[in-house]
C-alpha cells in the first residue's frame, strides 16, 4: 500500500468542502509545513493553540485540520518570543503541517452548520445566506454488460444520479462499442493489434459540479477496461443552493425563554444570552456558526423567528430587536463539534484506500472564556 500524505487527506476533505465555497480573502488551506509529508496519524481540532499543539507532539501528530486558522492575518514577522512564532516554531520542528478549513467548511452541505442544527434535533430547510448555485453536469460512461451493475453502483456512492430521496437514476441504451488494441496494452476483453465488438450499454446520468472529479474517479476504478470511455456535458441546469447559515423549522413553537433552555442543554454550555421578550413565540429557526451578526437581515428576510449565532454585538442587538428578530448567543465555543464530526466524516472517506491512518480529537478545550455561576 501506497504511503498516504497529508494531500490525500486534504483531497478527501475538499471532497465535501471545496475551497471554491469559501469566502473571497478567508485564508483557508495550508498554513504550515508540507502537503506532501506522510501521514499516519491526524488531529482535528477548533483552534490551533499552543496548547493543542503541545498535545499533538505528544500524541505524535503528523497533520492538524483546524476549522479556524492560525494565520488569519499575514505575519509581519515570525517572531520566535511571540504566541504565534511559538507555535510555528513547535509545528516546523516536529513535522506538522497545519491545513484550516473554515468558511468552505461552515457553508458545505453536511458542514458545520448542519452539524450545529444535527445538535438542536433539527433538519434544514433552506440557507441563511445564499452564496453560490452549483452547476449540473450529464456525465456518460461507456460500459459492457458484464460491468453495467457495478459503474451504476460506483457513480451513485460519488454522489451522480441523486434525485430527491431517489438515487441510481440512470438512463441506459444498448450498443456496441469498438475498439483496437495497440502494442504494449493489457486488454481486459480481445487482443492487440485485433478489432473488436463489445456489447456495451451506454449508461447517462447527472451530476453536480463538486462531484463531477470523484464520480469520474470512482466510476473508473470500477470500470474494467485500462481506458475508460465517458463523455461530460455541461447542462443549462442549477443544482444545489450553497451558503451560510441554515433554517429550520420545530416541530411545535415554544417561547423564546424555553427555546434558550433547550439550546443551553443541547451544546452543553454553562451561560447564554439572548435578545427578545422571554414568552416570544418561536418556530421558524435560523443557525449560524460563529459570528453572525452581519446576517440579521437575511435571517428575518428567510423567516426565522430567532437566529442562533456567537459573539453577538450590543448594537446588533437592538437592530435585531428593531425587525422582530430574537437571538441567541450560546458563545463561538458551540463550533467545537467540529472536532467530533470531521474525525467522523473522514475517517468514514478514509476506510477504502487510507484505512490505517488514525484520526484523533483534540482534548483542548479552547473557549477563551471563563463564567460565573453565583
Amino acid at each position: 500500500m501506497a504511503q498516504t500524505t497529508a494531500n490525500d487527506i486534504i483531497k478527501l476533505l475538499e471532497s465535501f468542502a471545496p475551497k471554491k465555497l469559501a469566502f473571497d480573502g478567508d485564508p483557508i488551506g495550508l498554513q504550515v509545513g508540507d502537503l506532501n509529508q506522510p501521514v499516519n496519524r491526524v488531529m482535528i481540532a477548533l483552534d490551533v493553540l499552543e496548547g493543542v499543539v503541545d498535545e499533538a507532539i505528544e500524541k505524535d501528530i503528523d497533520l492538524i485540520i483546524a476549522h479556524h486558522p492560525l494565520i488569519f492575518k499575514p505575519l509581519k514577522t515570525v517572531d520566535l518570543n511571540s504566541e504565534k512564532g511559538k507555535i510555528v516554531q513547535k509545528l516546523i520542528q516536529h513535522q506538522i503541517t497545519v491545513y484550516a478549513a473554515h468558511t468552505n467548511l461552515d457553508i458545505a452541505q453536511g458542514g458545520v452548520n448542519d452539524w450545529l442544527m444535527s445538535q438542536l434535533n433539527l433538519k434544514s430547510d433552506d440557507v441563511v445566506v445564499p452564496t453560490e448555485q452549483e452547476s449540473l453536469y450529464k456525465i456518460v460512461v461507456f460500459v459492457p454488460t458484464s460491468h453495467e451493475d457495478e459503474v451504476r453502483d460506483a457513480l451513485s456512492e460519488a454522489g451522480a444520479g441523486h434525485i430527491g430521496n431517489y438515487s441510481h437514476c440512470t438512463f441506459n441504451s444498448e450498443g456496441y462499442g469498438t475498439f483496437k488494441p495497440q502494442e504494449g496494452t493489457d486488454p481486459y476483453i480481445g487482443s492487440a493489434g485485433e478489432l473488436e465488438k463489445v456489447n456495451e450499454i451506454r449508461l447517462e446520468t447527472v451530476v453536480s459540479e463538486g462531484r463531477l472529479n470523484e464520480t469520474i474517479t470512482k466510476a473508473t476504478d470500477a470500470h474494467p477496461y485500462e481506458e475508460m470511455a465517458y463523455d461530460v456535458y455541461p447542462l443549462n441546469l442549477s443544482g444545489e443552493t450553497y451558503g451560510l447559515g441554515r433554517i429550520g423549522t420545530l416541530s411545535e413553537a415554544t417561547t423564546l425563554e424555553q427555546f434558550a433552555q433547550a439550546v443551553k442543554h443541547a451544546f452543553n454550555v454553562p451561560q447564554l444570552r439572548f435578545v427578545g421578550r422571554p414568552d416570544k413565540k418561536v418556530k421558524k429557526v435560523a443557525v449560524i456558526g460563529g459570528d453572525g451578526n452581519k446576517f440579521i437581515q437575511q435571517a428575518k428576510r428567510q423567516g426565522a423567528d430567532v437566529l442562533i449565532t456567537g459573539d453577538v454585538y450590543y448594537h446588533t442587538a437592538h437592530d435585531a430587536l428593531g425587525i422582530g428578530l430574537a437571538m441567541i448567543d450560546p458563545g463561538h465555543h458551540i463550533e467545537q463539534i467540529v472536532k467530533s464530526e470531521l474525525k467522523r466524516e473522514l475517517e468514514n472517506r478514509a476506510s477504502a484506500k487510507h484505512g490505517h491512518v488514525e484520526f484523533i480529537s483534540s482534548n483542548q478545550v479552547t473557549e477563551p472564556f471563563q463564567f460565573l455561576n453565583t
